[in-house]
């Protein structure tokens, strides 16, 4: 008969005694590496030399049995497989430094770079402010935003690969935190020229109108709530990229949008098309700052989101 409790012990032992012949001093100097792209700028934050950093990631590329890093340019990029360790390595290295005592977080000597993903049109409206008030706060902190999403998101959000995600659409998921920041009103874009809605829309003008629309397939489509499986679905003429496409077509057409108040106005005198209220009760859209679970007691991580908050609430 096996000894299956046995069996369980040895094999923890033979983990237990694999880990103790790794040093985990390396995984600092991945961290560093795949932040900075660069080992001179890695060794600086480290505070070690550019040759013991150079000899760190040769024995990284032995321990995970891959490159790791290949030269790019004047810098250096990460193999897939180093983006695949970098959300779990990160994570580990955050969950030990959280614990340790008197962990803390100073923004005016930190040199931490944050990733963020705001999805389109809120990329437009909030990523100029959110750089301006990080330079304003503080010298060394920088910030990486990236308009465009994809269906890897939430392992992204896991994994710290992204911090942040600022978005229309809330996470289902128990795992992932969300925090209403502001509403958006949601009006109808038509053209000046437009031969039938002037100052007001009815719904029946609104189902007897061809429609330009953020592609259904986009996961990040503003459009789809307004859209997808909906009586306006069979008016659609023209799927576009982002509400900007979306918008310009309208402008040259007699085709109509549903699109944030905001952006409408902005583009109102340089495309020639206005905002006509819509005939609907609810015409607020909430945005949300959206997290994962797993960042909740890190410090920085703390910072960084309340000045989004601010940022953004303001």
């Amino acid at each position: 008969m096996t000894d299956y409790t046995s069996a369980t012990v040895t094999s923890r032992e033979s983990a237990d005694m694999h880990l103790r012949n790794v040093d985990l001093n390396l995984l600092t100097v991945f961290d560093a590496v795949m932040q900075m792209q660069n080992v001179t700028r890695a060794a600086q934050v480290l505070g070690m030399s550019q040759p013991a950093v150079s000899n760190a990631v040769s024995r990284l590329k032995v321990m995970f049995n891959d490159e790791l890093f290949v030269r790019y340019g004047r810098g250096i990029q990460p193999t897939l497989r180093a983006k695949q360790l970098f959300g779990p390595v990160r994570q580990a290295l955050q969950l030990v430094h959280n614990e340790l005592p008197g962990a803390g977080f100073e923004p005016e000597q930190s040199e931490r770079i944050f990733n963020l993903s705001i999805c389109s049109p809120l990329d437009i409206k909030l990523a100029p402010k959110i750089v301006e008030q990080i330079k304003n706060e503080t010298p060394n902190i920088n910030v990486n935003i990236k308009s465009y999403l994809n269906s890897n998101i939430e392992h992204q959000l896991k994994y710290q690969e992204v911090e942040f995600f600022i978005s229309y659409k809330e996470f289902e998921k128990a795992e992932f935190h969300s925090q209403p920041l502001f509403n958006d009103e949601v009006v109808l874009a038509v053209s000046n020229k437009h031969p039938r809605i002037k100052e007001s829309v009815t719904q029946e003008m609104l189902l007897n109108e061809q429609h330009s629309i953020v592609s259904l397939d986009d996961i990040g489509s503003f459009s789809a709530p307004y859209y997808k499986d909906t009586q306006l679905e069979d008016l659609i003429t023209y799927q576009g990229t982002d509400l900007n496409s979306v918008l310009n077509i309208v402008s040259r057409t007699y085709l109509v949008a549903i699109a944030p108040r905001w952006l409408v106005e902005n583009y109102s005198e340089q495309l020639d098309i206005k905002a006509v209220s819509l005939p609907w009760e609810k015409t607020a859209r909430p945005c949300y700052l959206i997290w994962h679970e797993s960042t909740a007691r890190d410090k920085g991580h703390l910072w960084m989101k309340n000045l989004l908050s601010e940022v953004c609430q303001n």
